[in-house]
């Protein structure tokens, strides 16, 4: 007589457990609910990369392959109820090249760039997304740019090559000057690599400030809900006639004026809240 279920008994239980188990979770801890909303996000993005890559590779390797990309992705922001505000829009040049700086806050930063992505506009990243499985070769299909930030010679001949590509190819690129993710509620230090694309290729710069995610996201307190971010096109800053040794002052003032409209749009409702109020916040100048 067998007094021990068999293996598949046992499977079957567990699997019953876990089902009771993760609403439990979900309506009882809200770090469980953060890392299950975040697993899905990551996971339902690389599921989307497999759809989108026999479409895109049709094409081949293209930059007009990214409107694939952008509506396929589109409809994430309502799956979590974030609603994603944009201004500006109009400041877009028509038809030139350019070289867009945004801040850097976390991979939700992905929603609001595809809610205002430009045509024939690509990213410039970090040469492991290459590496992530379809999301990577769905990107190298788009015509991501990558760069390997940890070999400096390689950075700097990446960067004379998309210097020009924009020029004879009609390409815009998209970067985040940071060079990582912020999740402090500020602006790092912006590194230099994208003004001295913009000032080499005599292109220029379209500045866009996305509000902070603090009233609706936060990974230090595992806290993601719905919520409101307003992403603001600010005016292009000219960089005809400037030379390598202007990079330094036209960096520190783009910084400091995306800053200005970070500090307003985070405060006014829409983005950030009462959290830059609190010590360590913007409103506290911690830079």
């Amino acid at each position: 007589m067998e007094l021990w279920p068999g293996a598949g008994t046992l499977l079957l239980l567990l699997l019953l457990l876990l089902l009771l188990l993760l609403p439990t979770l979900w309506f009882c801890s809200p770090s469980a609910k953060y890392f299950f909303k975040m697993a899905f996000y990551n996971g339902w993005i690389l599921f989307l990369a497999v759809l989108a890559i026999p479409v895109c590779a049709v094409r081949g390797r293209n930059v007009e392959n990214m409107k694939i990309l952008r509506l396929m992705l589109l409809h994430i922001k309502y799956l979590y109820g974030i609603r994603v505000e944009v201004r500006g829009a109009h400041h877009f040049p028509p038809s030139q090249p350019y070289v867009v700086v945004s801040n850097h806050q976390s991979s939700l930063d992905l929603l609001g760039m595809m809610e205002v992505l430009p045509g024939r506009c690509v990213p410039i990243a970090k040469r492991e997304l290459l590496w992530a499985g379809s999301a990577g070769l769905a990107c190298w299909l788009a015509g991501v740019i990558f760069i390997d930030r940890k070999r400096t010679g390689d950075a700097i001949s990446v960067m004379s090559e998309v210097a020009q590509t924009l020029l004879t190819q009609d390409v815009r690129v998209w970067v985040f000057p940071e060079g990582t993710r912020n999740h402090n509620g500020s602006m790092l230090p912006f590194k230099r690599g994208a003004f001295h694309l913009a000032v080499q290729a005599q292109v220029p710069i379209v500045p866009i400030v996305m509000s902070s995610y603090q009233d609706f996201y936060c990974k230090k307190e595992r806290r993601f809900t719905s919520g409101r971010c307003q992403v603001r096109v600010l005016p292009p800053v000219p960089t005809e006639g400037l030379t390598p040794d202007d990079v330094p002052a036209l960096a520190d003032r783009v910084r400091h004026s995306m800053l200005t409209v970070f500090r307003e749009i985070s405060t006014d409702g829409r983005g950030g809240g009462d959290y830059l109020k609190k010590p360590g916040g913007v409103g506290e100048a911690r830079l």
